[in-house]
């Protein structure tokens, strides 16, 4: 109970990071066309603070003052030439690669605000404007850094800063035997500011993102939905533009043989061959027809655990006690898939009945999930069966092919198709006697794919 009460906590609570080019610009938004301006301006400011004011004249000669300015100077000429640095590589980023920009954004970030809980050390500077630079750092790297794990580092970090910052202000006061109150109430209630403040960025976040996420969702069911209803339309023609002719074929053989004279084995033998072939070819269109109704289902939101479960449920029911083991393995917090909740399953119950049959009733089923590239989702399934050979493994997909005495051979290519339907892929690896394992990748995000 506790434990799933978490996994829903954390379902609330996550967010989804931006596509690579929606991260791009909001880094080339914040850091390089607002940040390097003002930046540049605020280290002129400091460097003449620093080096040129009547800021010395405040320090007295050998105290834990002087030795702080000292040190915050030399600090600050390697704070200079990070920022030189990471300036020219925010004005080329186009050229760049994009994960090398996130870290140095991350590490700019982080150190500026190491650099000003640092000017708190500074005589009168605690109880100055600087304190209220910290939050608009704190908006700042909530906007620049989206990928929510490096945004509440980074945040949490600059608090830590401010707050050690504070301390060893008090410390310096207390060796410099001065009276300080910087430690107590005003401390908390300003580390309390900043937490507010980080807290708040990362709950509008997650506001802004699920806003985001249903608007997408919204364009994707409406474009899937109107290509469901074009693949429909098109399975229904050829469909019908089929079962007539064989209806009238099956009914002129059966005419035929009624026909033909008992004596005649050979033209009897030949029209019940023509009859067998069009049932069969009837129950092929009729297979096909199915597809006729893909529009007839709705598009939900689905989660691919609940939709394994089901599955399992289907293929080993209780009442029916197979000696098989099944392992889950599930990712919490995965992203929802918008599918008819029916091919997700019949693609699940295929393969885990496929598991099932080559096993013979006995053995163990791993059953995977886990974030992919992409936004995506991925399952992997595994079973310790004999395994596929390799002369027929890339024929597993093929509509029609099978190894089983009364298989139709649709399973797998059932499979495949409802997968790469939604713009997903699928891949067997097996090895003869080592099992069987299928990676399906579901994106969660995708137009889907019509099969030429």
């Amino acid at each position: 109970m506790i434990r799933r009460a978490i996994s829903r906590f954390s379902e609330l609570l996550a967010t989804e990071a931006p596509d690579p080019e929606q991260h791009a610009a909001r880094i080339w938004f914040m850091e390089r066309n607002i940040g390097l301006p003002v930046k540049a301006l605020a280290l002129i400011s400091v460097f003449y603070f620093l080096f040129f004011s009547r800021l010395t004249d405040s320090v007295t000669m050998v105290s834990m003052r002087e030795v702080a300015l000292e040190n915050i100077q030399r600090f600050f000429l390697l704070y200079i030439l990070v920022n030189v640095a990471a300036g020219i590589m925010l004005i080329g980023m186009t050229q760049l690669p994009l994960i090398l920009i996130q870290w140095v954004v991350f590490t700019v970030n982080l150190l500026d605000g190491l650099f000003l809980s640092s000017l708190t050390l500074l005589p009168g500077t605690y109880d100055s404007v600087i304190f209220w630079m910290f939050p608009g750092l704190i908006i700042r790297n909530a906007i620049s850094i989206p990928t929510v794990p490096w945004q509440l580092l980074v945040n949490f970090l600059i608090t830590f800063g401010f707050g050690a910052a504070a301390v060893m202000d008090a410390q310096i006061d207390h060796f410099d035997q001065i009276e300080s109150e910087t430690v107590g109430e005003p401390l908390v209630l300003r580390i309390a500011i900043l937490l507010l403040v980080t807290l708040c960025c990362y709950g509008v976040q997650v506001l802004f993102d699920r806003q985001r996420r249903t608007e997408d969702e919204a364009r994707e069911f409406a474009l899937r939905q109107e290509q469901l209803r074009v693949t429909s339309r098109l399975a229904a023609e050829i469909a019908h533009q089929l079962k007539n002719p064989l209806g009238i074929i099956n009914n002129a053989a059966f005419n035929l043989q009624r026909n033909v004279k008992e004596g005649k084995a050979t033209i009897t033998q030949q029209i019940k061959i023509i009859r067998e072939e069009v049932e069969r070819s009837d129950r092929i269109i009729t297979d096909m027809m199915g597809y006729s109704r893909l529009a007839e289902g709705r598009l939900e939101r689905l989660n691919v655990d609940e939709a394994l479960d089901n599955a399992i449920d289907q293929v080993f029911p209780a009442a029916v006690h197979y000696d098989i083991q099944i392992e889950r393995d599930y990712s919490s917090a995965l992203p929802v898939l918008l599918m008819q909740p029916s091919h997700l399953t019949e693609t699940f119950v295929n393969i885990l009945q496929n598991a099932r049959e080559a096993m013979g009733g006995a053995g163990k089923i791993r059953i995977a999930t886990r974030f992919g590239e992409g936004y995506s989702v991925i399952v992997t399934i595994e079973d310790s069966g004999p395994g596929i050979p390799p002369e027929i493994r890339d024929k597993v997909f093929e509509p029609y092919f099978t190894t089983k005495d009364r298989g139709t051979g649709l399973g797998l290519a059932i499979v495949k198709h409802n997968v790469e339907m939604y713009g997903g892929s699928v891949q067997v690896d097996s090895e003869s006697g080592l099992g069987c394992r299928f990676v399906l990748v579901f994106p969660a995000k995708s137009l889907m794919k019509l099969r030429k």
